[in-house]
């Protein structure tokens, strides 16, 4: 069964609402985190990468050999606030590594060249 997608527009007002600061419900922050890993996975397909962004969901991504089973080769995994800062550029992908914000391990787990994942139009 396919997981249902996001709406681009639920998950842009999610993402703007979790980025502004203030009190954001945990729904809305899970959405936000939700959506953004759905655009760099339909950005970014493939199957070589799981990127992870607990508690609140895990994508693959990036073209190469497939994972399918066990922990992956290629895994990139960070908290919510930091992928909200990835996902739309507020922070560098150099930066969240050297900060020890972000874990990635194997070769193929560098996000940086897929990195913001919002859309310019969605940020206003």
């Amino acid at each position: 069964m396919a997981r249902s997608r996001i709406d681009s527009g639920i998950g842009a007002a999610s993402v703007r609402a979790s980025i502004a600061g203030g009190d954001v419900s945990r729904d809305t922050l899970a959405t936000a985190v939700r959506w953004l890993l759905q655009e760099l996975a339909e950005n970014a397909e493939g199957n070589t990468v799981e990127v992870r962004v607990p508690p609140f969901g895990a994508v693959q991504c990036i073209e190469g050999p497939r994972h399918t089973r066990g922990t992956p080769p290629n895994v990139v995994e960070t908290d919510a606030a930091t992928w909200l800062a990835l996902a739309t550029g507020s922070l560098a992908w150099s930066d969240a590594l050297g900060e020890g914000r972000v874990h990635a391990s194997g070769q193929r787990a560098d996000l940086s060249g897929y990195l913001p994942v919002m859309p310019a139009t969605m940020e206003a």
